[in-house]
């Protein structure tokens, strides 16, 4: 596995942020599924430059409560 510049990869792929106008982005962890030349599939995860352990733990562990299904909705709640 070679590592390759996330830039064109990220762009091919459409991603879009909502930022504010004015708005910065500090720091970034990009994770993505990787298929790869055997159909064998791993995940593969970067950082930004500058970005500490600590602010990639944190970002991973917030976009999961963004992520995560709310399964306190059932259909009894209706």
């Amino acid at each position: 596995m070679t590592c390759q510049p996330a830039a064109p990869i990220v762009e091919g792929l459409d991603l879009r942020l909502d930022v504010s106008e004015g708005g910065l982005v500090a720091s970034a962890v990009l994770i993505a599924k990787v298929v790869n030349e055997d159909g064998s599939v791993s995940i593969s995860i970067s950082t930004s430059p500058g970005t500490s352990w600590l602010d990639e733990l944190a970002l991973v562990t917030a976009a999961r409560e963004i992520v995560k299904p709310d399964f306190s909705h059932s259909c009894e709640d209706d």
